[in-house]
């Protein structure tokens, strides 16, 4: 993405701002012409005065009165449009900068767990923060002043050709030193700044990965050695970013000198026409104001080139991942289909994270509304990847899902997902308070309410001994809880949802073996009515389920109620022999050899 289409992209996200954009933009027109207007009028006045001079008489009013009327009404128009100017790009960059960043963000919460399992958050909270902050500041240095940089050269430049072309000429070489110069720089430091960029992502998912990972950090004493890594990342930051800087250092001298240049040319060349009679004074000290408006606008250019030049990574970055396409998303014609009954249809479902190596191979089974289905297997069998599946968290790449005999991909995700409660094997919560996390599951849930699903769930207790109760902070990803705290905060979410589908995912796992109990009896309960799928390796917990699927190898290898499958003495009596849920049958005695007689 070249530097014209970024920046178009910038002014593209004014959005329904773009109005007032048009307007700054107008605006900044006329500051220009009116900028323009100041230094000629300078002029003519100083040739009245010289004539005055000349003539040996004193000045006459009747010419100047209306040279310096115009001159201050163009003084205070400029003062009043460039208020006006600042204000309102101020106001403007402001309110963009923040619909953005949402747009961003729900942007970002919309991309598929595959998405996130690839990309560090670290990194996209970056993004964000830089790309939004990044497009703020170009939006106001463009209607503060680069604008009016720009419009300046187009308008002071022709409009001095008609005042003299021969001074005029001066000008035209130093706009061309400067586009020469700026390119130049730009070439050399363009790929450089791109690696400088890629070392602060470096930073911040470094930073952000021993952060989240601090219990780790402390409990294996790593604390020198991710410091020393974090420098190790600076340090090859500023390596690359110091070449970058010495190139900008050197335009600045080089613009600096040429600038001094080019207003001591000017002055030589106007008193050589002024003695030939091709330039008055006026005329001179006109170009010199020209001069010296001119180096302010080609300075301004050259920082709004080396503002782009720096946030150009940053803004590809940005508009990479704002661009990048849900996998999983809602169909033009997708439909709410309200609350379902629980009738699910899996058939010849395959699916594969890579491409390469399957997840999930031709399943096909069917669950009634109300039925318990357990999925067992070992680690990586495929048991997590199916019910993912269910709830759209990936589309599978061949076969269909289907609730009460629609095709989910048919619904809308936030109508589906609002018919599916789960319940993950690692608890998750957010660092807010006891009643927001429980309120995921219903935004409309009184106090009473939580109270009710928090006894279900055995967590009054542990509500009631937080100083705060309900309005108790449960830390970042809940570390001020216990394990089994946590996962009982998850379970009473669930119930507050009220889905006719619920997915236990290993959801007592954490528990102990006294609340365990106590849990799995409220679980008992709540999965009445609804169709339930409980993924689980201690089979002990999916004993009363109305059928068991036994994964291997991403395959359904066996299908029956817990005392069916014992019976087969298949994989699944293998699995519950392993964790004594059924005694191996004896072997048949063999009689011992008698001895031989003596």
């Amino acid at each position: 993405m070249n530097f014209v289409k970024l920046y178009s992209r910038v002014l593209g996200l004014l959005g329904s701002e773009a109005r007032l954009g048009w307007l700054l933009a107008l605006a900044n027109v006329a500051l220009a012409a009116a900028q323009f207007a100041e230094p000629v009028l300078f002029g003519r006045i100083i040739d009245a005065l010289v004539r005055a001079q000349a003539a040996a008489t004193s000045p006459s009013f009747a010419e100047l009165t209306p040279l310096l009327g115009a001159w201050i009404g163009f003084g205070l128009f400029t003062i009043a449009c460039s208020v006006l100017v600042a204000l309102h790009a101020d106001r403007l960059a402001h309110r963009r900068r923040q619909a953005v960043l949402a747009s961003y963000f729900e942007h970002v919460l919309q991309l598929p767990l595959s998405f996130h399992g690839s990309t560090h958050s670290g990194r996209l909270m970056k993004v964000m923060l830089s790309g939004v902050d990044a497009l703020w500041g170009l939006w106001l240095s463009f209607f503060r002043e680069h604008c009016a940089a720009f419009v300046a050269l187009f308008v002071l430049l022709p409009l001095s050709l008609f005042v003299n072309w021969r001074l005029a000429s001066l000008l035209v070489i130093l706009c061309v030193v400067f586009t020469a110069l700026t390119a130049l720089v730009i070439r050399k430091t363009e790929k450089l700044q791109s690696q400088v960029e890629s070392h602060y992502t470096a930073l911040a998912e470094r930073a952000s990965d021993a952060l989240s990972n601090i219990a780790l950090v402390q409990g294996f004493a790593r604390i020198e050695a991710e410091v020393l890594s974090l420098r190790g990342v600076v340090d090859r930051l500023l390596a690359v970013q110091m070449p970058v800087l010495s190139w900008w250092a050197i335009i600045a001298v080089l613009t600096r000198s040429a600038t001094t240049l080019t207003m001591l040319s000017i002055f030589v060349l106007g008193i050589y026409l002024n003695t030939q009679g091709s330039a008055t004074i006026g005329q001179i000290v006109t170009f010199m104001n020209f001069a010296a408006l001119l180096i302010v606008r080609l300075e301004q250019v050259v920082g709004f080139s080396n503002r782009v030049l720096m946030d150009a990574p940053r803004l590809r970055e940005f508009f990479e991942v704002l661009d990048t396409v849900p996998a999983v998303r809602d169909r033009p014609d997708a439909i709410d289909p309200r609350r379902l009954r629980g009738l699910i249809e899996f058939s010849d479902v395959s699916f594969s994270y890579d491409g390469k190596r399957p997840a999930v191979v031709e399943l096909t089974f069917t669950a009634l509304p109300g039925e318990t289905i357990a999925l067992v297997g070992s680690t990586g069998a495929g048991k997590s990847t199916a019910l993912a599946l269910l709830h759209r968290a990936f589309d599978p790449q061949s076969g269909a899902i289907k609730i009460d005999g629609m095709d989910i991909r048919a619904m809308k995700l936030a109508a589906l997902r609002h018919n599916i409660g789960v319940v993950y094997q690692e608890a998750l919560l957010f660092n807010r308070s006891i009643a927001e996390n429980l309120r995921v599951g219903n935004p409309d849930a009184t106090d009473a309410q939580l109270r009710e699903a928090a006894a279900r769930a055995q967590a009054t207790e542990m509500i009631e001994r937080h100083p705060e109760g309900l309005d108790g902070l449960v830390g970042e990803r809940g570390r001020s809880l216990s394990g089994g705290e946590r996962q009982r905060l998850s379970i009473a979410r669930a119930l507050l949802k009220d889905p006719p589908i619920l997915i236990l995912d290993e959801a007592t796992s954490a528990l102990d073996a006294t609340t365990e109990r106590k849990v799995q009896a409220a679980l008992d309960e709540v999965m009445k009515g609804r169709t339930t799928f409980v993924i689980a390796h201690r089979l002990a917990t999916v004993r009363n389920a109305t059928r068991i699927l036994v994964f291997d190898q991403a395959r359904i290898i066996e299908s029956g109620s817990f005392d069916e499958l014992v019976a087969r003495n298949g994989r699944f009596a293998e699995l519950a022999r392993a964790q004594f849920l059924v005694v191996p049958e004896e072997p048949p005695a063999i009689d011992a050899p008698k001895p031989a007689a003596s």
